[in-house]
């Protein structure tokens, strides 16, 4: 009995080499739709499947492939003597290859003009059930949705007249990994429309970004994958210029310091250490900002990741040159800075679409047994309902260095305590398991230059020892959310010292 192979296939890649070399080694070719005209165009001898079914193509070709006489040939077994009884009974014959991909859905959904109908319109129903069906059966059929596979499997049927059991199996696994992940875009299209936040089931899909070296350590095996409808500004989506390939850790730190460098419009700077900033500066130049940054903490800087959110010029290039970093992150690069940047062997150097910076919907957290969904805390300060709660009020300049402390502080780990001034961090105090510990990291990091600064806290304070730490050294003006029963007490001591303090009403606690 001659060989069959079904192809249907909306990506035509590789597809007419592919049909001519099993053409050429006997097989009878089915198709339908837009590949059979494709390839009878281009000389491949199709029988259509309409001719194998007996059956038109219906609903504007919504069925074509849903018919026994396909399904048979997919799903029965050549060595259970009652399927072949019923095959010869019912004129059933079988189907060796499956070659189907399906309906761009998730193409479609992205594009910014997409009607529901559209969407809708781009669900395959025949190309999945196929290609289900074929999986289902792999011990005796090889099923493709992936046109890198092609090379391969014509490879085995030239030496061996057809595929191990091996390559099906690897197959038939990539097939439901694939019909899996386009329901998913499927369903969660679906269940945005409808509202509903959070779904009985959450189905997520992800694609293989890189294999990684190693995870946060040598021991640790780990990889990187990216989400298909993931937005572009993002390390995923990064185009690396130069330099060695990113690490598990590396990519932790980039992300924190995308996330801290979105917060500002004005020209800035971010320099990350093990996900928590050690320096963040703005200025009226890139350059200038830059060298704030690094000013605000040059020992910590020392193999770190830096962001910046406008084009590297040749002189912010010269600073970068003269530190051992790791990353460094920007819009873009000039010709003269790359020349002077790619001097150094490994650092990478990692461009992203800014212009294209948006909010995820949601953060995702895994933890031993199940997963964490929040909204990602994008509340600013230009969100915060500002209460001045002391006798004094902040001055014009504080009120800006109260901004700045308020857009970094919400991205150091808590308990967090961040010493500023108007346009660059002077301490930064993270982590601390008690919040006057943090405060006193900070302080003793700003020193002398304290004095006339800002302090900002991502959380209340529940006595007063944060505040009178502030006025030992210098604080001027504080901005935290307020809430604490013990509100008033801290009130009454800045009072005590001339403070300027100001609530929020936002908690910006990040574990």
């Amino acid at each position: 009995m001659k060989k069959r192979a079904l192809l249907s296939v909306s990506d035509k890649s590789g597809i007419l080499d592919f049909a001519k070399e099993l053409e050429k080694m006997g097989y009878e070719i089915l198709s339908t739709g837009g590949t059979k005209r494709f390839l009878e165009e281009n000389g491949v001898a199709i029988t259509a499947v309409d001719e194998v079914t007996k059956f038109p193509e219906i609903l504007g070709g919504r069925v074509k492939t849903l018919h026994p006489l396909v399904h048979g040939g997919l799903l029965a077994k050549p060595d259970d003597t009652e399927h072949q009884r019923e095959m010869a009974e019912n004129g059933i014959a079988p189907i060796d290859i499956v070659c189907v991909n399906l309906y761009p859905f998730r193409e479609t959904i992205v594009k910014p003009d997409v009607t529901v109908e559209d969407a809708i319109e781009n669900i395959d129903i025949g190309g999945p059930t196929m290609l289900r069906s074929a999986a289902k059966n792999h011990a005796y059929v090889a099923v493709i949705v992936d046109a890198l596979d092609y090379e391969a499997v014509l490879s085995e049927l030239h030496e061996q007249n057809g595929t191990t059991p091996e390559t099906r199996r690897r197959l038939a696994a990539k097939v439901f990994r694939h019909t899996a992940a386009y329901d998913s875009y499927i369903s969660n299209y679906l269940t945005e429309l409808t509202g509903e936040e959070y779904p009985d089931q959450l189905t997520l899909t992800y694609e293989l970004n890189q294999p990684l070296r190693y995870g946060e350590n040598p021991h640790q095996k780990a990889a990187f994958y990216r989400s298909p409808l993931g937005s572009d500004f993002s390390i995923a989506g990064a185009d690396q210029l130069h330099g060695k390939e990113l690490s598990y850790n590396n990519i932790q730190d980039a992300n924190a310091a995308l996330q801290i460098i979105k917060e500002f419009t004005i020209p800035a700077a971010v320099a990350v250490k093990h996900m928590n900033p050690c320096g963040v500066g703005t200025g009226e130049s890139i350059s200038e900002a830059f060298a704030k940054a690094y000013e605000a903490d040059a020992t910590s800087i020392f193999g770190g990741i830096v962001a910046l959110n406008r084009e590297v010029d040749a002189d912010t290039a010269q600073q970068l040159a003269g530190i051992f970093l790791e990353i460094i992150i920007a819009p873009a690069f000039t010709a003269e800075a790359l020349e002077i940047l790619t001097q150094k062997k490994n650092i990478r150097l990692l461009t992203i679409p800014f212009e294209r910076a948006r909010k995820d919907r949601w953060n995702l957290v895994t933890v031993e047994g199940g997963l964490l969904v929040q909204e990602p805390d994008a509340l600013g300060y230009e969100d915060a309902e500002i209460q001045v709660v002391t006798e004094r009020q902040p001055t014009e300049a504080e009120l800006a260095a109260l901004k700045l402390g308020w857009s970094v502080v919400k991205h150091v780990k808590s308990n967090a305590i961040v010493v500023c001034n108007a346009d660059m961090t002077l301490g930064i105090g993270a982590g601390q398991m008690n919040r006057v510990g943090s405060a006193k990291i900070a302080l003793e990091q700003a020193g002398e230059q304290a004095q006339g600064a800002i302090m900002a806290s991502d959380a209340f304070f529940p006595m007063s020892d944060t505040v009178e730490a502030a006025a030992q050294a210098g604080i001027k003006a504080i901005i935290q959310p307020g809430g604490s029963k013990k509100d008033q007490e801290s009130i009454d001591k800045a009072n005590e010292f001339g403070i300027a303090m100001v609530f929020t009403g936002i908690r910006h606690f990040k574990h």
